[in-house]
């Protein structure tokens, strides 16, 4: 299934990230790799095809035009992946635990090439782009993050997915002795994480399949080597170190929905008309932010991509479906 680029993607020259920003960035990335010992891309990275200019020089477009960009070390340190624990600073302390190199993912369902790849095969033939876009999280608060990776839909096209696949279903890795969380015996979530899109959600050009971040490669903590970007809802959709993709008729029951239905929907779309059951979304906190610099601001239907995705949900009841 291809979905249509409608008019409303083309960006404008004011929204293509400002030519000092860029240029700041890409100075401190030359000098970076230039340092020798600091390369951005070692000879073991799953990048190791490509040189640093290449990865550098990647096509870059800013999807939340005017808004700044959150600083990589809170990016990079404020983070939910419960499989290192529920605290916002576990990820970033204890997800270097988790082994990320040799990475294959698991391809089953309603496939034409159904297998078990290695991450080199799974990227092949994949051009990398940077796309900067708005990061919502239920708990309200957000981001703005320049990503590197490609569109969902390249990846899946490569699987030939069968005509009667309605969903698309991603699954985290789970691997107890390198994950703290998922050896406690307080959580809540049935190990391992599980989440679903419905095709025409998967196909759409905004959704992306990262494999980096601030031209760096993914830290463990945000989801390496391979995580979910899907910039019109919640964070939690956006699943992290993603081992097994398979396709399906029926809709997945996801990991939030099994461990909260009141809370947390299939849908999980950014809606600030719907409040969730312990707290208004009709705000977010935009991080990095203090007691003295709240940094509040109102909450925009779909996190700002309304004219690009609302039609996905035409006729549909968006309090229901949340």
């Amino acid at each position: 299934m291809l979905i249509k680029i409608r008019s409303s993607l083309d960006i404008a020259s004011s929204e293509i990230t400002s030519e000092s920003a860029y240029l700041n960035r890409r100075k401190f990335l030359s000098l970076s790799a230039a340092a020798g010992a600091t390369s951005l891309l070692p000879s073991s990275s799953l990048f190791a095809s490509a040189d640093a200019s290449a990865f550098q020089n990647l096509p870059s477009v800013n999807y939340a035009p005017g808004e700044k960009i959150t600083p990589y070390e809170t990016a990079s340190t404020y983070n939910n992946f419960y499989e290192f624990g529920t605290g916002k600073s576990d990820p970033a302390k204890y997800a270097h635990e988790m082994t990320t190199k040799p990475w294959s993912v698991v391809v089953n369902g309603l496939t034409d090439k159904p297998g078990t790849y290695n991450l080199e095969d799974v990227l092949k033939g994949l051009e990398l782009e940077e796309r900067v876009y708005r990061f919502r999280c239920v708990e309200a608060w957000s981001m703005v993050i320049p990503w590197v990776g490609f569109s969902l839909s390249a990846l899946l096209n490569k699987f030939q997915p069968s005509p009667s696949a309605k969903y698309v279903r991603f699954e985290t890795l789970n691997r107890p002795e390198e994950m703290r969380g998922v050896r406690s015996f307080t959580s809540s979530i049935d190990w391992p994480y599980v989440e679903g899109l419905r095709m025409d959600e998967a196909m759409h050009p905004l959704t992306m399949m990262v494999v980096g971040m601030y031209g760096k490669e993914l830290p463990n903590q945000n989801g390496a080597p391979l995580r979910l970007i899907v910039p019109w809802k919640y964070g939690f959709k956006s699943i992290k170190s993603i081992a097994r993709i398979s396709f399906s008729e029926t809709r997945p029951r996801t990991s939030w929905e099994k461990a909260g239905p009141s809370e947390y929907g299939f849908y999980s779309n950014v809606n600030p008309n719907v409040d969730h059951p312990r707290w208004s979304q009709k705000t977010e906190r935009r991080l990095p932010n203090s007691l003295f610099s709240p940094n509040r601001i109102d909450t925009l239907m779909f996190n700002g991509y309304e004219e690009q995705v609302a039609s996905l949900y035409a006729g549909m009841d968006l309090k229901k479906n949340y």
